[in-house]
């Protein structure tokens, strides 16, 4: 279910972010935006279309029709690069880090 929410949220901060682009080409100059794109392509298609196109081919006997598909789970590291990113963002500005860490406090 986790794995559905983090999927639903990531899609929905892309099209935010697609939404506010005056001119939707622009889109493709910003390398980040494509490299998030990239990402949320691949989370949608392991999360939603091959967990609907397994069980089609299981025949929704819970059966592994595909094995485990263990090179789709490698995908998941690239996930990793958008804590990268956020790690980058926050030792250039170490004025967010400030306000993350208080919020972290705060949260406790």
């Amino acid at each position: 279910i986790a794995e559905h929410l983090f999927c639903l949220y990531f899609a929905f901060e892309w099209s935010m972010r697609f939404t506010a682009f005056q001119h939707k080409r622009n889109g493709l100059k910003d390398a980040w935006f494509v490299f998030d794109s990239m990402l949320v392509s691949t989370m949608v298609f392991e999360t939603w279309c091959m967990t609907a196109f397994m069980l089609f081919i299981a025949g929704g006997t819970g059966g592994g029709g595909m094995g485990n598909a263990s090179i789709l789970r490698m995908a998941r590291l690239l996930r990793l690069s958008r804590m990268a990113r956020m790690a980058r963002l926050l030792r250039a500005m170490p004025e967010l880090l400030i306000l993350v860490k208080g919020m972290v406090a705060a949260m406790r």
